[in-house]
């Protein structure tokens, strides 16, 4: 069997549909015992593969846009989700808006969210 070039298996791929390239692999990862499902989500699928392929947001940032009444609480809540010192904390809090939480997991976003909000804080999730 003649060894194909990366152009040419890319070509392949384009013309497999989701099931096929699916089906495919699975059957690589069984042979070499690996996982590949960040390879699957790079490889081209063609553009209606692409279309469907559209993932939910993953990644969330979490920003203060206010203290509130109770400025103490909301220093306390951002020092408790951080691993800021005091001054730090502070200063983020003083300086609102700005993003206490970065490229978080949703749940973590919502909860570290939440807290703020229980403070008196008024919180953006985006």
């Amino acid at each position: 069997m003649a060894k194909l070039s990366q152009e040419d298996l890319l070509a392949q791929f384009e013309e497999m549909t989701l099931i096929e390239l699916s089906e495919f692999v699975k059957a690589f990862e069984d042979k070499f015992d690996v996982t590949a499902a960040a390879a699957v989500a790079a490889a081209p699928a063609g553009p209606a593969a692409a279309a469907e392929a559209v993932e939910e947001q993953d990644e969330f940032d979490v920003i203060l846009t206010g203290a509130g009444e109770k400025k103490i609480q909301v220093i306390k809540v951002v020092r408790e989700l951080t691993s800021l010192g005091l001054k730090e904390a502070k200063d983020l809090v003083d300086g609102a808006p700005k993003p206490v939480l970065e490229k978080v997991a949703k749940d973590a976003a919502e909860k570290a969210a939440e807290s703020l909000k229980a403070a008196g804080a008024s919180v953006e999730v985006k």
